[in-house]
């Protein structure tokens, strides 16, 4: 881990003081952002700055992937089946729920029980002004026909967008930190990669439908296309191309040590913008952060508790185990973030909770790895993770 990486949370932690500051300041580059985007029947549909940024982020962490290591994942099936569940069967629902529970009940007065989001409206849907969808109702605002939800089901929108997309980037770097299995945690990755291009639609309908959220499958189904699959396919035959004129160790030494540092700025550029959009309401509620984080602070630990101690329960080597945890704890905020920038809006209540997501990860990882570390004598050495 080089020292920016390190003394990542000080740059996400300058990057959105930035970014409030313009927006509390300069109002007018809020709308200049959402000017700059792709439409549909005058619906914004892509911000062409967000998704510049959001795709640079995105393809370093592709073209990592050697795929030929999914083929061998077999002899680790028993680490590679409980990751698959932790982030797939348990993750998703833990999220909604306790995100549910905070939001729309403990924090809900504080909130505001009558505060309501803008949102953008579902592509396609046949909507007039005073129309109920879910939660919803449309209204009209400067000329724009806009869906108006409970602010709090837009703060759970974030959170279920993050809930539904495993860390497939930092985690490298934790599983790394804390002394576990790399090529397990690389064959996650690919697998969890593969695996979001089928499930992350589907789960993410799904539980936004059950909170009562306008699901806009269209733009739902695009963003896994834009955000998730299309990376994917760049960083593939990019690194299959790559390799074969240049070679593995050019590739290793080179290409990725140069697309490294332009992954980072452009996450910490994406943070500016998207704060820049929300800088004057965070400004006049800075509680929003605290309330948002709450959910997913305990949703952090909870499910590498899970994790960890099936581990435990499955007799997994210390190796397998850390990773295993590690990778259930964090999440893809890139794609969470893109998403929610692409289904509700760029100021949205759910695209701040993705950011949220940004804020806290990086600490929480590092204390995760600790623990990991002081712990890892709880695992028998002699078991070996290919059992």
């Amino acid at each position: 881990m080089t020292v920016f990486e390190r003394y990542l949370t000080l740059w996400i932690s300058l990057c959105i003081m930035v970014g409030i500051l313009l927006g509390k300041f300069f109002p007018g580059i809020a709308e200049a952002i959402n000017s700059w985007a792709i439409t549909v029947d005058g619906v914004a549909l892509v911000s062409l700055p967000i998704a510049i940024c959001l795709f640079l982020m995105i393809y370093p962490i592709m073209v990592k992937i050697d795929f030929n290591q999914v083929l061998m994942s077999g002899k680790s099936f028993r680490p590679v089946a409980l990751t698959l569940l932790i982030n797939w069967a348990i993750k998703p629902f833990t999220m909604y729920a306790i995100a549910t529970f905070f939001l729309g009940n403990i924090f809900l007065n504080y909130i505001g029980e009558d505060a309501t989001d803008l949102i953008k409206l579902p592509i396609g849907a046949a909507l007039t002004v005073g129309d109920a969808y879910g939660a919803g109702k449309v209204v009209m605002i400067d000329g724009m026909a806009m869906l108006e939800v409970p602010l709090w089901r837009s703060y759970l929108a974030g959170c279920v967008l993050l809930g539904i997309a495993p860390c497939t980037a930092m985690v490298l770097i934790w599983g790394n930190l804390s002394r576990g299995n790399d090529s397990h945690t690389l064959v996650m990755v690919a697998i969890n990669s593969v695996v979001m291009t089928l499930l992350f639609g589907v789960l993410g309908g799904f539980l936004l439908g059950v909170g009562r959220l306008p699901v806009p499958w269209e733009a739902l189904l695009l963003s896994v296309a834009v955000y998730v699959i299309s990376p994917l396919l760049c960083g593939y035959f990019s690194r299959q191309w790559i390799v074969k004129k240049k070679g593995e160790s050019w590739f290793h030494l080179k290409f990725l040590r140069f697309l490294q540092p332009v992954s980072i700025f452009a996450l910490l550029m994406t943070l500016v913008l998207l704060f820049a959009l929300k800088g004057a309401a965070i400004v006049e509620n800075s509680l929003t952060i605290l309330w948002i984080s709450v959910p997913l602070i305990v949703q952090t630990f909870l499910v590498f508790g899970i994790g960890y101690g099936l581990s435990k329960l499955f007799r997994l080597s210390y190796e397998d185990a850390a990773p295993t945890s590690l990778i259930g704890a964090s999440n893809h905020f890139e794609v969470a973030i893109a998403t929610a920038a692409m289904l509700y809006g760029l100021s949205s209540g759910a695209a701040l909770a993705t950011v949220v997501g940004v804020l806290i990860e990086v600490p929480l990882m590092l204390l995760l790895v600790r623990f990991c570390l002081r712990t890892k004598n709880w695992f028998a050495e002699d078991i070996k993770s290919s059992l």
